[in-house]
C-alpha cells in the first residue's frame, strides 16, 4: 500500500480528521484518478480492520408514569388498599376512620408530585365571568346554549391545575415495571 492508502486507511480507523480534512480527501479522490484506484483498493483490503461500532447500551427499563404515582399513593397513603377491600363488613364509624388516614396520605402525595392549585382562585357558589367559554380551563354546564365570546355562572367546582410534576424516579427491572407494592411477609 502506498504512503496515501496508509492515510486513507488510518483515516478509515481512527475518524480523527477535521470537516475539512475529510472534504479534501473525498475531492482527491473524486478529482484524481490515481487517489481513487487507491482509495478503492484500501477499502477492498481484507485485512482492513472493521471500525468497531460502540455496543448500544441495553434500553433503562420503562415503567408507567401512571403506576409509579399508583405505587406512591399505596406507599404513602395504602389507598389501592382501601379501595380493594369491601367495607361492606364495616359500620360507617369504622369506614370514617380507615378513611381520614388514606385522605391525608393521598393529600400528601399529590402536594410533594403535583403542588395542586384551582384553576379559580374564587369560593364555589361564587359569580364568575367567563372571557373564553372555549378554553379548556372551563367545564359548561346548564344552559350552555347561549355561549357567546363571554358567559358568566355559578361557579360550581374551582378546578384543579398543577404548577409542577415531580413523580420520583423508577430505578427497578423491567420484570418490575408492574409492581405497585411488594407482598409483605413477617418472618418469626
Amino acid at each position: 500500500m502506498s504512503a496515501w492508502a496508509d492515510g486513507l486507511h488510518v483515516f478509515i480507523v481512527s475518524s480523527e480528521l477535521s470537516i475539512m480534512g475529510r472534504l479534501g480527501l473525498a475531492l482527491k479522490i473524486l478529482f484524481n484518478g490515481d487517489a481513487a484506484r487507491q482509495a478503492a483498493s484500501a477499502l477492498s483490503v481484507s485485512s482492513t480492520p472493521a471500525i468497531k461500532q460502540a455496543s448500544p447500551e441495553a434500553p433503562a427499563p420503562e415503567r408507567s408514569e401512571a403506576v409509579t404515582l399508583l405505587a406512591a399513593l399505596q406507599r404513602d397513603a395504602r389507598f389501592v388498599d382501601f379501595i380493594q377491600e369491601s367495607l361492606d363488613g364495616y359500620n360507617d364509624g369504622q369506614v370514617g376512620a380507615a378513611v381520614r388516614d388514606v385522605h391525608r396520605g393521598c393529600h400528601e402525595v399529590l402536594d410533594r408530585m403535583f403542588d395542586l392549585k384551582p384553576v379559580v382562585d374564587q369560593d364555589e357558589e361564587s359569580t364568575v365571568q367567563v372571557a373564553d367559554p372555549s378554553a379548556a380551563c372551563w367545564r359548561l354546564t346548564g344552559n350552555v346554549g347561549q355561549t357567546a365570546d363571554s358567559v358568566s355562572g355559578k361557579l360550581m367546582h374551582a378546578g384543579w391545575k398543577t404548577s409542577k410534576c415531580q413523580l420520583p424516579e423508577w430505578s427497578g427491572t423491567s420484570g418490575d415495571a408492574d409492581l405497585i407494592a411488594p407482598a409483605e411477609v413477617q418472618i418469626s
